[in-house]
């Protein structure tokens, strides 16, 4: 985040409180700030993909000063960046959903959660949602900052973090 030009303080930019709903957890624009719903996650695990998912948000706003409200496919391209990337995806999380196929199911998952991100928190159509989505997924699906790789798992994760912290030294060389 300092990198893109934006600063974090873990003790404004982040908010636990109780949410209505099966909601998670959101990212408030206009103060920066990541929600956490307390009573709606009961495992780290999911506070973990919660937490990587409104960060991408935060990251996307810090970065493509994305315009939520009015410009839908802003909001399809981080929710489909967030989807990709925070592990919402991941084939253990979809078994547990019973949703799995083989052949393009980690794309199929990216653009129904997608949706459903969308469908939460903006009062349009789900035809016009699908519409966002589908016209930004290839580009969207494909960034991957600031990560560089889709972190499948822990190990995944650790190697992209690693990748990350030696990014200068290797753009140092070129």
């Amino acid at each position: 985040m300092k990198q893109s030009g934006c600063t974090v303080f873990n003790d404004r930019h982040f908010s636990c409180e109780n949410c209505d709903g099966c909601v998670s957890g959101g990212f408030d624009s206009a103060t920066s700030q990541i929600v956490l719903c307390q009573n709606n996650i009961r495992h780290q695990s999911h506070m973990n993909r919660v937490v990587t998912h409104e960060l991408i948000h935060a990251f996307d706003h810090c970065r493509a000063h994305v315009d939520w409200f009015k410009n839908v496919k802003h909001l399809a391209c981080s929710e489909i960046r967030a989807a990709n990337l925070s592990g919402d995806c991941t084939l253990m999380n979809e078994i547990a959903r019973f949703k799995f196929g083989l052949k393009g199911h980690h794309q199929t998952c990216v653009r129904d959660r997608a949706i459903r991100s969308i469908l939460a928190v903006r009062k349009i159509s789900k035809e016009t949602a699908e519409k966002a989505v589908d016209e930004v997924f290839d580009a969207c699906f494909n960034d991957l900052e600031p990560f560089g790789r889709i972190p499948h798992s822990k190990t995944d994760a650790k190697r992209a973090f690693r990748d990350f912290q030696n990014r200068d030294r290797y753009n140092a060389n070129l």
